[in-house]
């Protein structure tokens, strides 16, 4: 009996023992759900929106769509500056697992040379650990399909599919185009002084020169934007949204690819420049700067070697000859200052002096030669022009001054930005008195003014002012700003740019025009011109006007021997000319560094490439006056 209660309260006790220990458990249960549900709260609930956003960050991508930047196109609508597909190999750091051993996997995979590798780790020196590290560009097809194939070994890296800027004709057209290159610190900080930052987003490209950098603006576009799912491996999945970007625009120039691959073709190995102008718009139909380069070396990033060649070549190839080039217009400009003298009263149509063969300044014994040694002997103002005659003009200029001299030639756009659609350009040098006094400290002296008189010391000139000085002596004083594009092209049509107009320049007597033309007429047209031969027998007419510019200056009494100079002191070759003479078409300018004569030299070129235009054009078209 006494066993039975004791086995009985111990049933009893372990019963209660069970029972707080169940209890215990049950509670214990309850507080992990509880902990579990809030937690599901927590997250599901009250975090939902934190780790929603977390996720998409990993699943979800946003990529900036570069725009396709705008094509060029000469004015018959064939390309000039295209956008060619390319492949390059990229890695963005953040996502890859064992960036060491990846790269030295790669290097073996793809043959990376270890210039390119030491370019990537400098890249990635600089770079955000997000943002996508180019290795190599410009795969081949092979390469594209060699790193496809093995791209599962490689986390975070990926081919991309890109459109670079190309231009198919190489060297002729880099001084108009000038080219795109990638976005450096200079043009970064330009970027953000003008608030564009979300408008080259994506974007590593930026023209630098010529077109490309003046029209940098139309050309550029708008980037759009892509959402895009991807796997652990960054390899995208799917596209959720896409907001395409705005293209640049098309932008069509006055260029003839005809022309200008004749005027490269004429110059050859000649260092010079040549320019062709629709004297009716001003329109640039031929721009050449020789020696050029090809743009494409830096589009796909020049090496230090060839930049330091093209940099320190004494043939400065990268110097824009035709609107940085700065020469001494020499007798180009006589019609001008025959203008200058005619409108001041110092000389008039019948006023004739005798040349000798040399002038001398009044009081003192100091001669200025004429090109001809023993003279001209009696010149009036035609045959002063036709012939280049230097007495008569250092003469006039004696008589004019350089107080009237400088601001009537400011006029025809000497020592002025000629207004073309260029960022390369220099004013050059139209000398006056304070000029001088600025820049050496000195007075003007009557010597000074004799030498400007002929287009020669201190005056200097390019030949993009050339061409619009001719232009407007050929259109009788309407003045007429050179410019490049002819139209823009967009979604909505075409259009052309407004072009500012100024007021003509007014002479006293319209007549004086009429004088200056007749004998740049009579430099083609006459036998005793200085161009007759080269315009000899053309369907066409033509007014002219050769210049033979003085590099380096000789004793008084010493002769000019060519052959006895080193070359790079021999006289500059020039000639301007527009035609036909009585409705001028078209103006060129051509200068010849070192070549010599103007006429002999300079002149046929010109002849030359007027011929490319008019046999171009129907018959019907060629208007062949006999004068005015």
């Amino acid at each position: 009996m006494v066993k039975k209660r004791i086995s009985i309260r111990n049933h009893s006790a372990e019963s209660a023992l069970f029972m707080r220990r169940t209890l215990v458990v049950f509670i214990a249960i309850l507080f992990a759900i509880g902990v579990l549900i809030s937690n599901l709260y927590y997250l599901q609930i009250s975090s939902f929106q934190t780790y929603q956003t977390r996720s998409n960050a990993n699943r979800i991508s946003v990529q900036t769509v570069p725009p396709n930047r705008g094509l060029i196109y000469d004015r018959n609508g064939i390309i000039l500056a295209e956008n060619r597909p390319v492949y390059s190999l990229q890695v963005i750091v953040n996502k890859t697992k064992n960036l060491k051993a990846s790269i030295e996997e790669l290097q073996q995979l793809m043959s990376l040379t270890d210039k390119e590798i030491e370019r990537f780790h400098t890249k990635n020196r600089y770079s955000r650990s997000f943002k996508a590290i180019v290795i190599r560009d410009n795969l081949t097809a092979k390469e594209v399909a060699l790193f496809t194939v093995n791209q599962h070994k490689f986390k975070g890296f990926a081919i991309q599919a890109n459109l670079k800027r190309f231009y198919p004709f190489g060297d002729a057209f880099t001084h108009v185009l000038g080219y795109i290159a990638k976005i450096n610190s200079k043009d970064l900080q330009r970027i953000e002084q003008r608030g564009e930052n979300a408008r080259y987003r994506g974007t590593n490209y930026i023209g630098k020169l010529g077109i490309e950098k003046y029209y940098e603006e139309l050309l550029h576009g708008q980037p759009g934007q892509r959402q895009v799912e991807v796997d652990s491996w960054g390899k995208v999945i799917r596209t959720l949204s896409f907001t395409p970007p705005v293209p640049g625009k098309d932008i069509k120039l006055h260029i003839d690819i005809k022309l200008q691959l004749k005027a490269q073709q004429l110059l050859g190995n000649l260092r010079g420049s040549i320019i062709v102008m629709d004297a009716k718009t001003g329109g640039i139909l031929t721009l050449v700067s020789n020696p050029s380069y090809d743009p494409n070396l830096f589009v796909q990033g020049i090496s230090r070697k060839k930049y330091q060649e093209l940099l320190q070549s004494k043939d400065r190839p990268l110097i824009n000859r035709a609107t940085q080039g700065r020469y001494p217009p020499a007798s180009t400009i006589k019609p001008q200052m025959a203008l200058l003298a005619l409108d001041s009263g110092v000389i008039s149509k019948s006023t004739v002096i005798y040349d000798p063969g040399w002038w001398i300044v009044p009081g003192t014994k100091r001669r200025f030669r004429d090109w001809k040694r023993w003279g001209h002997g009696k010149v009036d103002v035609n045959l002063a022009i036709e012939q280049s005659c230097d007495t008569f003009f250092y003469d006039t200029a004696y008589k004019v001054g350089i107080d009237r001299i400088s601001p009537f030639m400011k006029q025809f756009g000497f020592g002025q930005y000629s207004g073309l659609d260029i960022g390369e350009e220099t004013k050059a040098i139209m000398p006056s008195r304070d000029w001088k006094k600025a820049r050496f400290r000195e007075p003007w002296y009557d010597g000074d003014t004799i030498s400007v008189g002929i287009g020669q010391g201190y005056w200097t000139v390019t030949p993009i002012q050339l061409t619009k000085a001719t232009a407007i002596l050929a259109r009788r004083g309407e003045i007429i700003e050179p410019h490049i594009i002819r139209s823009i092209i967009s979604a909505g049509g075409s259009f052309s740019p407004v072009h500012e107009s100024k007021m003509p320049i007014q002479l006293k007597d319209e007549n004086y025009w009429n004088i200056a033309l007749q004998a740049m007429f009579g430099v083609t047209s006459k036998r005793t011109g200085t161009a007759h031969r080269a315009f000899a027998k053309t369907s066409y007419t033509v007014a002219g006007k050769s210049g033979t510019a003085q590099v380096v200056s000789m004793k008084e009494d010493e002769k000019y021997d060519a052959s006895k100079m080193k070359e790079r002191h021999r006289d500059n070759a020039m000639f301007v000319a527009f035609a036909p003479f009585k409705s001028p078409e078209i103006v060129a300018t051509v200068i010849l560094e070192n070549a010599g004569g103007g006429s002999s030299h300079a002149a046929p070129i010109v002849r030359a490439m007027f011929d490319e235009y008019f046999d171009n054009l129907p018959p019907t078209s060629i208007v062949k006056p006999l004068g005015f």
